[in-house]
């Protein structure tokens, strides 16, 4: 039992991963969590707004079941099949963190200093949730798929396009981390 409580090697997470997505394929879908946004709103009446929402949300009424099962799982594993609630992070990685005022870097997977109520009640906090949300989901909808959608779905099924969002994706990663973060935070 204790393997299950340990963080997964590479040579089974990878493969239980192909064994998703090959499903994916067998059955026509494309993985992928961000259309799932577009679904909940289409769900919610978005398209009484906007034509962009004028779809029939039942054809992608599997990919909301998908998505409960990722936060299902999400929470089960957090709570109950992880050994320890930390995370494990480079020690200079969590100084570098705790430098920039995050002191409980490495302890948890969303840190009290961005997502804390009385974070997120203050103008700083507030608006970088907001505008971290906004570019996030406009980038999701302008490169037409997420992270999990581009770098797993796509560059397994060879999309050059694909290719080109994720080199994008770690690029804005890179320039978030290294030069945008310590500004916000420093």
């Amino acid at each position: 039992m204790d393997f299950i409580l340990q963080p997964w090697p590479w040579y089974v997470s990878g493969p239980l991963i192909a064994i998703v997505l090959f499903l994916f394929f067998y059955f026509g879908k494309n993985f992928g969590v961000s259309t799932n946004l577009e679904t909940m709103c289409t769900m919610a009446g978005a398209g009484k707004v906007s034509d962009y929402f004028k779809k029939d949300w039942k054809e992608r009424d599997w990919a909301i079941i998908f998505l409960v099962g990722l936060l299902i799982g999400g929470y089960i594993a957090i709570n109950y099949l992880s050994a320890t609630p930390g995370i494990d992070l480079n020690p200079t990685t969590v100084n570098e963190l705790a430098e920039l005022g995050f002191a409980e870097a490495g302890k948890t997977y969303v840190p009290n200093e961005i997502f804390s109520i009385d974070n997120m009640l203050t103008l700083k906090g507030f608006a970088i949730l907001l505008i971290a949300g906004l570019l996030i989901g406009f980038g999701t909808r302008y490169a037409d798929g997420c992270t999990s959608g581009h770098a797993i779905t796509g560059l397994s099924s060879f999309q050059l396009p694909s290719l080109i969002a994720v080199v994008g994706f770690f690029i804005g990663g890179l320039i978030m981390i290294w030069v945008l973060f310590p500004l916000i935070f420093g």
